[in-house]
């Protein structure tokens, strides 16, 4: 197919924010996970699906399967909808005091709610 450009599951975005490799990154409606570091506005390599583990806002205890949102401002994952980007699905429940959340990238464009 000569209009094919890759599967997609990992694109180039230029980088919104100093990131390193892990961290997480909204660039307009696409939420990813830097597979390297970048400086502002240096290209990376963001995977935009897959299962990663995240930062997450502490006091949130999702349950499994509880939709996750990146909260821009703190850099985090979180159960809020309200004024943040739908990323995918928490993985497993979470508690308290928790740091760390697994989640699944639904891949798909986010929408800021």
């Amino acid at each position: 197919m000569k209009n094919y450009l890759q599967n997609g599951n990992t694109i180039t975005l230029p980088a919104p924010y100093a990131v390193i490799s892990g961290d997480g990154l909204l660039v307009g409606n696409i939420f990813g996970v830097a597979s390297g570091d970048a400086l502002i506005a240096e290209d990376v390599e963001a995977a935009i699906v897959g299962c990663f583990q995240l930062p997450k806002k502490t006091t949130d205890t999702p349950a499994d399967g509880v939709l996750a949102y990146w909260d821009n401002t703190n850099k985090e994952v979180t159960t809020t909808s309200t004024s943040n980007a739908l990323i995918g699905t928490f993985l497993k429940a979470q508690i308290n005091g928790d740091t760390i959340c697994d989640v699944r990238l639904n891949g798909a464009f986010t929408a800021i709610v």
